[in-house]
């Protein structure tokens, strides 16, 4: 399989950080965030991946080069204005090699998701539903604690970022080969594509509680750093 990786926005809630640095390029733990990424899709097979990028992307390339060094093959298609993730996704389906289907992941995520469990799922929905689109959706954490209190207004207990009952998207995607044809030229896929796959039924919701994180603001980097650092003295 191949996929598509979605790194051409300016991260401009990262201030500072992105003024001379696309956002996937963010150095977290001796390694920027898009190294995470494709470590991560080539555990499940993945030998083809394609940058879909514009802001600063001659460092991307720089760094990634042709995928050799990381033993994958990498591509890159460059936007040279806004076409939004919709738009950007359609122009680098142009570099894909095969007419199967493809995974789409937004840049700026990291994940230990079994992305098999997600393939499988998708492929056995589509026999009895026929559809084009699986969204990966990760359990929704508040971002603040939560107090409890009794009738009386007395604390009862204090509950730091729960998990509460809804399901968020988590900007991975797996797509059959013909939804490059209902992509739009420039937009969101999210907005002009997927409202018309939901009222005809082409879009599944595979649910996972592994680890996912967004890494959207400077606290995000901090706090998954901070998770790496934990996760790498677990395993010693």
């Amino acid at each position: 399989m191949e996929a598509i990786i979605l790194c051409g926005g300016k991260g401009e809630r990262l201030n500072s950080l992105t003024v001379d640095c696309p956002k996937g390029m963010i150095n977290v733990e001796g390694k920027p965030i898009l190294e995470y990424q494709i470590q991560w899709l080539k555990k499940y097979g993945i030998k083809h991946i394609i940058f879909a990028c514009g802001y600063l992307h001659e460092q991307i390339q720089n760094y990634f080069g042709d995928g050799e060094k990381f033993s994958l093959e990498i591509d890159y298609s460059i936007e040279e204005q806004l076409l939004g993730r919709g738009g950007a996704v359609k122009k680098a389906w142009g570099k894909v090699e095969s007419d199967e289907r493809i995974i789409v992941t937004n840049g700026d995520i990291y994940t230990e998701m079994d992305l098999n469990k997600a393939i499988n799922a998708h492929v056995e929905k589509i026999k009895t539903d026929k559809i084009k689109t699986t969204i990966c959706l990760f359990p929704y954490k508040s971002s603040y604690g939560i107090v409890q209190t009794n009738s009386n207004g007395l604390i009862e207990s204090f509950d730091e970022k729960p998990e509460l009952p809804f399901w968020i998207n988590g900007g991975i995607y797996i797509f059959e080969y013909d939804v490059k044809d209902y992509l739009p030229d420039k937009g969101d896929h999210e907005t002009a594509t997927f409202p018309e796959f939901v009222k005809k039924g082409l879009i599944y919701g595979h649910t996972s509680r592994e680890y996912w994180r967004s890494i959207e603001t400077i606290k995000d980097i901090n706090e998954f750093s901070r998770e790496l650092k934990e996760k790498l003295l677990a395993r010693k």
